[in-house]
């Protein structure tokens, strides 16, 4: 009986100790395992930490080239106002030499003026030139017995003008003037007068029917034509200087309009 519980006791321990020793190889494993994610873990956090510092590096190095390049636009920025000033400045100060050189201009052409003025009058002193009425009437028919109206009388005198019977229109349009002197086509009729002489090359007389335009209609419609022909007039006169002033004044004055662009170019080759 002892030695059965002996034989017993001893295979207990056998299989007590078989257990345990699985037990720890087992726990063993575990510890091993652990010590295997623990490791790989640790490098993951390394690596982490590297990429994290790399990120923070970069953003410091981007943070300073934006601080860098907010600096240098600050930079610029003060130079470009600071020439916008200085071209403000200047600007301002062209601006008023010009004003002073227009308002001497303007003071040569009223100068001019009087000297052209001057001269009309010695050009009608030599011309013997008189400006009365003239009371030839004219008639779209011989055989008509009533007189023409003011609109009548116009048209006829401009078909005589573009027909190249000047004489004809002349008589009509100064009839014109004196029989309705308050007419609309009279500013019209002074001009085309004008132009009836010019175009016969007759350029002193031109210049004074342009000018008669020019003192009493000063609002018409013909006052830039009329400033440009008299130009013209006097620059076929071999008067470049009076020319130049009368062409430069109607640019002036009337800036936008198509005589001022003709006179432009006229100028630029005076």
């Amino acid at each position: 009986m002892k030695i059965l519980t002996l034989f017993l006791l001893a295979f207990l321990n056998v299989l007590c100790g078989c257990s345990l020793h699985n037990d720890i190889d087992r726990l063993e494993n575990r510890m091993s395992l652990l010590e295997h994610r623990n490791a790989r873990s640790e490098k993951y956090n390394k690596e982490l930490k590297f990429r994290l510092e790399e990120k923070d590096l970069a953003l410091r190095n981007q943070s300073a080239e934006l601080h860098a390049m907010h600096d240098q636009l600050k930079a610029e920025m003060q130079l470009i106002s600071g020439r916008i000033d200085e071209t403000d400045y200047l600007l301002k100060q062209k601006l008023s030499d010009s004003d002073k050189i227009t308002e001497n201009r303007l003071k040569r052409i009223d100068e001019a003026t009087g000297l052209n003025k001057n001269r009309i009058i010695r050009l009608e002193q030599y011309l013997n030139f008189e400006s009365g009425k003239n009371n030839l009437e004219i008639k779209s028919k011989p055989q008509s017995r009533h007189e023409l109206s003011e609109n009548e009388l116009y048209t006829v005198s401009k078909q005589a003008f573009d027909a190249g019977d000047f004489k004809t229109a002349r008589e009509g349009f100064k009839n014109l003037m004196n029989k309705f002197p308050k007419s609309a086509h009279a500013d019209n009729a002074q001009f085309w007068i004008g132009e009836s002489y010019y175009s016969e090359k007759w350029y002193e007389k031109a210049i004074l029917e342009y000018q008669k335009v020019i003192e009493k209609y000063p609002k018409g419609n013909k006052m830039p034509a009329s400033l440009l022909k008299q130009g013209f007039a006097f620059l076929n006169l071999g008067d470049k200087a009076n020319a130049r002033l009368i062409l430069k004044g109607l640019v002036k004055k009337y800036s936008k309009s198509n005589e001022a662009k003709i006179a432009t170019k006229k100028l630029k080759k005076l």
